[in-house]
């Protein structure tokens, strides 16, 4: 990307972006490694995807560790927050990207199983994730950017309520979380995707739901992953954001305005 426009205080920073080999992740992922930071990519099951992205953080330059962990489960979360900080004897920032709806299922439907899933993955990983990565940041300062979603706000649609409900608890934790760091030297915000073409509507989305989400959004489409990319920059740099805690960004093309 030799194009980028550099923010200066990035360059050098050991960035963890989990849930990276495809989607918002990856883009992250490569946006980070732009910046002259130094990533950690964590995926899970898309090892071959991984790679790919690794290979095109490299290709330019770029300095990338692959880790792979499934987030469903603490003890991986742990391993992989731990492996990238020791492998760069660092970490200044944490992007808790990892999640997924993990089918549509309606709330009169729901099964403890279920919601054990869905909040194992989406909620509590971005706890042991944070909180494994807080000594860590502690050292020098850094940050902590959670992907929410705009279904945290809306409900969401059919058979995700329960996917917008762990975003509602993301949303949240970021405030409180925001408030306890902040004396530490680490700002925590996040990011709430709206409607982006990326392998979660894939595979959870037909062709008519698609059509009828961007019926409702004013700027006339879907995003991409990398319209998200800027927003996550943003909150990374205290050059840029550096008075901003415990903030939600909306990136969704107008379709809520909070």
């Amino acid at each position: 990307m030799p194009d980028t426009l550099l923010i200066p205080d990035l360059a050098g920073k050991v960035v963890l972006v989990t849930g990276a080999s495809t989607g918002i992740g990856a883009a992250l992922a490569q946006a980070y490694a732009a910046q002259q930071c130094r990533v950690a990519l964590h995926y899970n099951s898309s090892r071959e995807a991984a790679e790919g992205v690794a290979k095109t953080i490299r290709d330019g330059g770029g300095e990338v560790f692959l880790t792979q962990g499934d987030f469903s489960v603490p003890a991986d979360v742990e391993r992989v927050v731990e492996q990238s900080a020791q492998h760069f004897g660092r970490l200044d920032g944490l992007v808790n990207n990892a999640g997924g709806m993990l089918g549509r299922v309606a709330y009169a439907e729901q099964t403890e199983a279920h919601y054990d899933a869905v909040m194992d993955l989406n909620a509590r990983s971005v706890l042991t994730a944070s909180r494994k990565a807080i000594p860590w940041l502690k050292r020098q300062g850094g940050f902590i950017i959670n992907t929410s979603s705009i279904a945290a706000r809306n409900g969401a649609g059919g058979g995700a309520g329960l996917y917008g409900s762990s975003k509602a608890f993301v949303s949240n934790v970021t405030r409180g979380m925001a408030k306890e760091l902040i004396g530490f030297g680490i700002r925590v915000n996040a990011v709430a995707p709206g409607t982006i073409l990326t392998p979660f509507h894939e595979r959870y989305s037909s062709a008519e739901q698609m059509k009828a989400m961007v019926a409702t959004i004013p700027q006339g489409r879907a995003g991409t992953a990398e319209d998200c990319v800027g927003a996550y920059l943003f909150l990374s740099s205290d050059l840029l954001s550096g008075y901003i805690i415990g903030q939600v960004i909306e990136v969704n093309g107008g379709q809520l305005m909070p």
